[in-house]
């Protein structure tokens, strides 16, 4: 819808915005990430950007540093290295420490991987300053849609959810935030205490308790032409593990039980169902065997048989749905997919919920167990023009397409 794109002009810039970059083990790819922020085109008195490493990440360190002897070497200095070294050593404790010495009335954080648009502190100024938004999602999109066989699939799971169901939810008041382009005012962060350092998804916990305390005036903002770019992960194991991250960490919120606080009823009952999807599809993995045996040997009353197969048909319908978004996404994007793309596509599409499966029913083992220790995603910086693929990464020939070499 129109209201939920980027808005046609500008306002003077006047917020100030402080940009963390949280990173751990990205050595390939902070520096040219620190570079973007450095980029983007908002006066840069009215930004900070602080880089927040783990102490013993030396490898990552000294990139930062030689980063930003450069740029001081051409009179940028709004740029500085925060570390720390107590426990726990992860994102939402990096935040933390980080948000002791942002000075921006405004914050927000990109991955060390992203590519955000240039003028997206603009886009976010004006929007504050007209709606007087607290809180405001920007679009993120996974862009290497033809690296890996998973690859599509994934890329439209972040448009759908960026450009459809984050309007949603915050329609609704219950918004499970984005870990990136999110900004905060804060006024609203201090609200919240900052993010919880035990939980592995400190971004929805935060959207919830926000909605929680009294309620957010929230802004979702998808235009394909200002998301922020990033990149699929690079193997199915790096996958597992994130989707693994992810379920577990909504399982954490589950049981902390904030979103029954909620204030009304939806509110409340669409809170459970985001949360508790990680266990339905853990069971699903679990009654796949009992599927497939029934399918060749049991022996069922003909109804019944029919109102079995109805999950069948909606399978077909978002099937159908995704070959529909794939060619949304490269057309917005100017991509032209190959003729086999689309049943690519298809032969991927059991196999991915098979996967997604696979990474719930590994969260609810590790949540069972107690272990809750940060699984990272490898980044290569496959989603940038011009960035080659390591060789042990290498896409399929037959979907790879070219990498702007």
């Amino acid at each position: 819808m129109q209201q939920n794109r980027v808005p046609p002009s500008f306002e003077p810039p006047t917020r100030r915005f402080t940009v963390m970059l949280p990173a751990r083990h990205e050595e390939d790819v902070i520096p040219d990430t620190i570079q973007r922020t450095v980029d983007l085109r908002y006066p840069r008195e009215l930004v900070q950007v602080l880089v927040v490493i783990e102490a013993g990440d030396h490898g990552t360190i000294a990139e930062v540093e030689q980063k930003l002897a450069a740029l001081r070497a051409q009179g940028i200095t709004h740029v500085r290295l925060i570390t720390f070294d107590e426990p726990p050593i992860n994102k939402p404790h990096g935040l933390n420490v980080a948000l002791r010495y942002a000075t921006g009335d405004v914050v927000t954080i990109f991955d060390a991987e992203d590519e955000p648009h240039p003028d997206i502190l603009q886009v976010v100024n004006t929007v504050m300053l007209r709606e007087n938004a607290e809180v405001v999602q920007c679009g993120v999109q996974l862009m290497n849609y033809a690296d890996r066989w998973f690859s599509a699939l994934n890329v439209l799971e972040y448009m759908f959810w960026f450009k459809s169901r984050m309007h949603y939810h915050a329609r609704v008041g219950m918004v499970p935030l984005g870990g990136n382009t999110v900004f905060f005012t804060r006024a609203a962060l201090d609200r919240a205490d900052g993010w919880d350092q035990t939980c592995l998804t400190e971004d929805a916990d935060i959207g919830i308790r926000l909605c929680v305390n009294g309620g957010m005036r929230f802004r979702a903002i998808y235009d394909d032409q200002y998301v922020t770019r990033e990149e699929t992960p690079p193997t199915v194991g790096q996958f597992v593990k994130q989707r693994t991250r992810w379920n577990q960490g909504f399982l954490q919120v589950l049981a902390k039980g904030d979103w029954r606080h909620l204030p009304t009823l939806p509110q409340r009952l669409l809170a459970l169902y985001t949360l508790a999807f990680p266990l339905l599809q853990a069971l699903t993995m679990i009654y796949l065997p009992i599927s497939i045996w029934l399918a060749f040997f049991g022996k069922l009353p003909v109804l019944v048989t029919l109102i079995s197969a109805l999950p069948a048909y909606l399978v077909a319908v978002q099937m159908l749905i995704s070959v529909v978004g794939l060619y949304e996404f490269t057309a917005v994007h100017g991509i032209r997919p190959r003729w086999y793309s689309p049943l690519w596509l298809l032969a991927a599409y059991m196999p991915y919920q098979w996967l997604l499966g696979l990474g719930a029913l590994r969260a609810v083992w590790r949540q069972a167990r107690g272990l809750n220790n940060w699984e990272k995603t490898k980044h290569i910086g496959a989603h940038r023009v011009g960035q080659p693929l390591p060789v042990a990464e290498a896409a399929d020939p037959l979907l790879a397409r070219e990498h702007g070499a």
